[in-house]
């Protein structure tokens, strides 16, 4: 991602902490990125588009704030835009893969074809757990996952997600609300009442 050219501006340590810090959330950026995504192709442009957009603006990065919510600000806003940019573009498609969505062949349960980042991914998480989240709207599935799997404050997830802290704690309670709730239909025996 970088040349390994040292840069030969007199701020050279601080954009070495700065990129060393930024790819030390490659990861956890990643994961949100194939999630919001659900390909990894498309995750991993996301990233890199990410990580361009932020090597770029580091000179408005105030040091000693958080950089992984500064980082899902950039990366939720550039998924956003990529989201409305392609509402607007001709849709493209396989016709060999259409022919396969019709057979049913080699699809995941989203009629995305599963890579091992996307199989991996689910595997982490328990599968009922994995179906509960899957099933939630988009807007409480990000504001729970950024909170309890990504543990960002709520003023981090209103950032992120451009939202007031007030909307996030009321996506948080009813998507946590409805994750309960299929979790416990999904646990109960069968044929009991």
């Amino acid at each position: 991602m970088f040349s390994g050219r040292r840069p030969t501006s007199g701020n050279a340590p601080d954009e070495d902490e700065f990129s060393a810090a930024a790819l030390d959330l490659l990861d956890a950026l990643y994961g949100a990125a194939l999630r919001l995504t659900r390909n990894a192709d498309r995750a991993q442009d996301l990233v890199q588009d990410t990580y361009l957009k932020a090597i770029r603006a580091r000179g408005r990065f105030s040091p000693g704030t958080n950089l992984k919510a500064w980082l899902y600000t950039i990366l939720h806003n550039t998924w956003r835009n990529r989201q409305r940019d392609g509402a607007r573009s001709r849709v493209d498609f396989d016709s060999e893969a259409v022919e396969l969505a019709a057979a049913g062949e080699g699809l995941g349960p989203a009629g995305a074809v599963d890579s091992p980042e996307t199989l991996l991914l689910r595997e982490t998480l328990d599968a009922d757990l994995q179906a509960a989240l899957d099933a939630l709207p988009e807007s409480y599935r990000d504001a729970v996952w950024l909170r309890d799997v990504d543990e960002l404050s709520y003023q981090e997830i209103a950032n992120v997600l451009d939202v007031p802290i007030g909307t996030v704690m009321s996506r948080l309670s009813r998507g946590r609300k409805q994750l309960f709730e299929r979790l416990s239909l999904q646990r109960e025996p069968k044929g009991s009442v």
